[in-house]
């Protein structure tokens, strides 16, 4: 199976990815690996947990590492979670993975 394949969704008007997210790390990186566990992308963000800023840096990232507009990525569960559910608007499944393997982690 392809690796992220468990948590990317694919929804109606796009996709669901489910992230394990780092507030605080040295440095922002999506994908930072993959928790089999959780089934979950992992994405290290080095904004504070505070005031909403890693979730804006979490949008920040995933729109630029997956080529679309901040404004098709949103945090639709888990605001005040290190386990957020982000949708994706415009992309496929297999797009996603394509772009997240190429990527790296």
């Amino acid at each position: 199976m392809e690796p992220y394949a468990d948590a990317i969704t694919e929804t109606g008007s796009g996709v669901t990815i489910v992230l394990d997210v780092t507030a605080g790390a040295k440095r922002a990186s999506f994908p930072a690996g993959y928790n089999e566990w959780r089934k979950s992308i992992r994405c290290q963000v080095a904004a504070p947990a505070l005031g909403g800023k890693a979730n804006r840096a979490i949008i920040d990232l995933v729109a630029e590492t997956l080529g679309v507009s901040r404004a098709d990525v949103s945090i639709i569960s888990g605001h005040t979670s290190t386990s957020k559910t982000v949708a994706v608007a415009g992309l496929s499944k297999s797009e996603i993975i394509a772009l997240l393997s190429a990527s790296g982690a």
